[in-house]
């Protein structure tokens, strides 16, 4: 089987092993004060219970990494394979992503009990790993690390699609006091155009979707300094952004028609002004932070209403590659997005805060083959009627971030961490 990314060249194996252990401790702090009905219950066809997150990053490791390579595994239940597998249709059947939540059983103890036989068996097989197996193993474990934190943030964003439907509106973590700032001016930031290279260039981990690195042509243009923020977002419904079907994308409007978008998702206005759920419970909403919980739809409308555009995923990865990959991440504690502090220097939140909405469908890059086997269905079947966004957010942990990588969402989705960054033609 062909490894669908690349591995660190001279990657130690302690840090491997290092690295997979401060992941499963991470999530099992993401689950630390959730009750067991939290962790079981699906709030809509996208999201996944808590429970079941943790068991599928389990099931993986299991799947691929202990069952073909430590000769005397012994899975833990006959019946996981099933309910826990996604959407690998070459590791076998699987239960209907939209029935997630009514697995009761196994319960919040017996899928801890699953972790806890993963990850002494994983030791073991790292115990037993000489050269030879962990040229083998070292980048699918590379890939199960990676994986899961990417479930940590579809944790944190199941969790609160789950906790807005309550009417207690409570909070996953108590509100961590942050600098209070007025709005950053918006600035913008000129790029010449011409011929750049984007891409993976091979160096470190990353998805089989950021290669092949190649050349892209680009016209001058330029970048908003920092991201559009829920004051002006606030503008653009005032001014009636919500009622122009000249702003809005066909498909969109027929959303707005149907009652689906009004707002951002989790918004409310009050006597006082706007309120939103986050994951630090029912707050008044930052005028100068980023928006965040809103469709590539309306990513598109309000960039119409302001004269402006997307950035295509090439001019973000251009503009990000010299940025230091510093922001608002899963590890700042905050779980909310905070206000730019400096819009003057060069474009400020590009990584961190809210994954930004490209311009760009989400195919292939020239060149691109998927890897056979399972581990092949990672990204390549999901390159159609998708949008890339780029950059992470605050549900994103700091070290699984590149100026690389390729996030995607269908455009009418919204409880993702999901915001924009304004951009003109030069």
């Amino acid at each position: 089987m062909q490894p669908i990314h690349e591995t660190p060249a001279g990657l130690r194996p302690e840090q491997l092993i290092e690295d997979f252990h401060a992941i499963r401790a991470m999530s099992t702090e993401i689950a630390r004060d959730l009750t067991p009905e939290d962790q079981t219950v699906q709030s809509m066809p996208d999201c996944s219970p808590t429970k079941w997150h943790l068991a599928h990053v389990s099931w993986f490791y299991e799947t691929f990494l202990l069952v073909p390579h430590l000769a005397d595994y012994e899975i833990a239940h006959p019946q996981f394979p099933y309910l826990f597998n996604s959407y690998y249709e070459a590791a076998g059947e699987r239960h209907p992503r939209f029935e997630r939540g009514l697995i009761t059983r196994p319960g919040v103890e017996e899928v801890r009990a699953y972790r806890n036989h993963v990850d002494d068996n994983m030791q073991r097989l790292f115990a037993r790993a000489g050269e030879e197996l962990w040229d083998e193993i070292a980048p699918i474990v590379a890939i199960g690390n990676h994986h899961e934190q990417q479930h940590q943030e579809l944790m944190l964003m199941d969790i609160l699609n789950l906790f807005s439907r309550n009417p207690l509106h409570p909070a996953f973590r108590p509100y961590k006091p942050s600098v209070a700032r007025e709005t950053a001016p918006l600035g913008w930031h000129d790029h010449p155009g011409g011929i750049f290279q984007i891409g993976h260039d091979g160096k470190g981990f990353s998805y089989d979707n950021e290669s092949p690195r190649h050349d892209v042509l680009l016209r001058p243009y330029r970048l908003a300094s920092r991201l559009v923020t829920n004051g002006e977002w606030v503008e653009f419904i005032e001014d009636g952004g919500y009622a122009r079907a000249d702003l809005w994308l066909a498909d969109g409007w027929a959303r707005v028609k149907a009652g689906e978008f009004s707002a951002p998702l989790y918004w409310d206005k009050s006597e006082g002004g706007y309120e939103a759920m986050t994951l630090n419970g029912r707050h008044r909403i930052d005028p100068a932070a980023p928006v965040c919980h809103v469709s590539y739809y309306e990513a598109d409308a309000f960039a119409r209403w302001a004269g402006k555009r997307l950035p295509t995923e090439a001019e973000w990865e251009v503009a990000a590659q010299p940025v230091d990959r510093s922001g608002n991440f899963m590890d700042g504690g905050h779980f909310r997005t905070l206000a730019a502090d400096d819009a003057s220097a060069a474009p400020q939140q590009m990584f961190g805060d809210v994954w930004e909405w490209t311009q760009s469908p989400y195919s292939p890059y020239p060149g691109y083959r998927p890897a056979p086997g399972a581990l092949g269905e990672y990204n390549g079947k999901f390159m159609a009627s998708q949008f890339v966004l780029r950059g992470g957010s605050f549900g994103t942990p700091q070290s699984h971030i590149r100026a690389t990588y390729r996030n995607f969402f269908y455009p009418h989705q919204r409880w993702p961490f999901a915001g924009l960054r304004l951009a003109e033609d030069a």
